[in-house]
């Protein structure tokens, strides 16, 4: 028995042998030979998904420039791929750095971009000091700015309203250049339709453009749009520019009421006029077709004194108004401007191209009266000074209103326009009467130019 389970034994020993041998040849030649590391276990996922975000990156950005909001010409782009695709695969707590290709990382990426994704509200922000104020020459802009609001031209003596800047809360407002303006509205032609502070839009504007320097290649165009002087007229009903280098139209057309007008009986020099509260001007219903931005204004004109002197007569439905409720001026203020952009918004699809804008309004700023009472604005110094406006909601309620849920766009300038009550003409007005000041238009330059910024910034 001894004998025999000793020598089972042994073979065991021996069998034992032979397969570490033969496991060792087999594990040496699996390490030596490269072929056979296709068969090893793959990598871990964490590792694979990271690579592959690194590949991503690298793919191009869509042109922001192409794809920018009618709203804001800062939005910030959409997230990256990268992003997106870390996001989707859970990745957010991983501390993984993928370099994009401006050589900063999806984590401080992903910082910048979702701190900001609404479009920006250019009316909240405030007034800041800025030396390189104004952007033309309240001497120089002969050619297109009015005497009687070129403050520089009058007998005041304090010019600081002159350089203070409009500061955006959440954003940066594009800086305006006159030529940048003219590349971006290259064969387009931009439209003022409004009242007198419109009028002013309109020649601020112009000097923007020029830099407040005499510009020769600027063809009158006012017959185009019939824009001409009409018997008895003083004045053109507007004025129609294009600029040759860039076949750039801007106009403007006064429509204080932004409602059509014509006259009851055409024979007779003394008769009443039809304000046909729900009919956009005619104007607009001709030349619409040759806007490419439309910026619509109304408000002032809007009082019992302005409808008797120019003998308005309101209509609806091409008949007199006999609604008693219509018949308040401000009643009939909201019918017009909801009636009017609600015509211009039917008009949007047939026109793709077109971008109109709605401009708030203008405040006035009579301390101690009315302009007729002894009411003056004789303020140096800013009441914007240490204030910001901060709420979301505009101050001009009807205007937003009458725009919400349309394609229209709010050109909000009531806010930061209220906190600049020293930038009036007052009582350096050339035609200024004693005891009576102008603190309704505005000095040029001056808060004008910045509603046009805020413009610039959205075309």
């Amino acid at each position: 028995m001894k004998a025999g389970f000793n020598g089972l034994k042994g073979k065991e020993i021996s069998l034992i042998s032979i397969v570490l041998m033969c496991s060792t040849i087999i594990l040496w030649s699996w390490e030596r030979t490269p072929g056979l590391s296709a068969f090893l276990p793959p990598q871990s996922q964490l590792h694979l998904y990271s690579d592959h975000l690194v590949t991503r990156s690298s793919v191009k950005a869509p042109d922001p420039q192409k794809h920018v909001s009618e709203h804001d010409s800062s939005i910030p782009k959409k997230k990256t791929t990268d992003e997106l695709e870390e996001k989707d695969l859970g990745l957010a707590s991983q501390t993984v750095s993928v370099q994009s290709s401006s050589g900063k990382s999806t984590d401080e990426s992903n910082t910048k971009t979702t701190s900001r994704t609404e479009p920006c509200n250019y009316a909240k922000g405030k007034w800041v000091p800025d030396n390189k104020r104004p952007l033309y020459s309240g001497f120089g802009c002969k050619q297109w700015l009015s005497s009687m609001w070129a403050c520089r031209m009058m007998q005041r003596t304090d010019f600081a309203y002159e350089q203070l800047r409009w500061q955006p809360t959440d954003c940066q407002m594009e800086e305006f250049e006159g030529s940048k303006f003219l590349r971006r509205m290259q064969n387009k032609t931009l439209a003022f339709v409004g009242d007198s502070l419109g009028r002013q839009q309109y020649q601020s504007m112009m000097c923007m453009v020029s830099g407040g320097v005499e510009m020769k290649d600027v063809e009158d165009v006012g017959k185009e749009y019939g824009l001409i002087v009409a018997g008895g007229s003083a004045r053109p009903n507007g004025w129609a520019y294009r600029f040759s280098s860039t076949n750039t139209t801007i106009l403007y057309y006064w429509s204080a009421s932004l409602c059509d007008v014509e006259p009851i009986d055409v024979n007779n020099p003394k008769t009443d006029y039809a304000m046909h509260l729900d009919r956009p001007p005619a104007f607009l219903r001709q030349f619409l077709h040759k806007f490419d931005v439309l910026v619509l204004n109304t408000g002032h004109h809007w009082n019992r004194g302005k409808l008797n002197a120019n003998r308005w007569v309101m209509h609806v439905g091409g008949v007199p108004n006999t609604d008693r409720k219509l018949a308040v001026i401000w009643a009939a203020k909201n019918l017009t401007i909801r009636s009017v952009v609600s015509w211009v918004d039917s008009q949007l699809p047939k026109h793709p191209g077109l971008k109109v804008f709605f401009r708030t309004l203008s405040p006035r700023h009579f301390f101690g009266g009315e302009w007729n009472t002894g009411g003056s604005c004789d303020n140096t110094k800013p009441m914007s000074v240490e204030k910001e406006i901060l709420e979301e909601e505009s101050s001009d309620p009807v205007t937003a209103s009458a725009v919400k849920g349309t394609r229209v766009k709010l050109l909000d300038i009531t806010g930061p326009s209220q906190l600049r009550d020293e930038g009036h003409i007052s009582r350096y007005s050339l035609t200024a009467k004693p005891g009576m000041q102008d603190c309704l238009h505005w000095c040029l330059p001056g808060v004008p130019d910045t509603w046009n910024e805020m413009l610039f910034a959205q075309i």
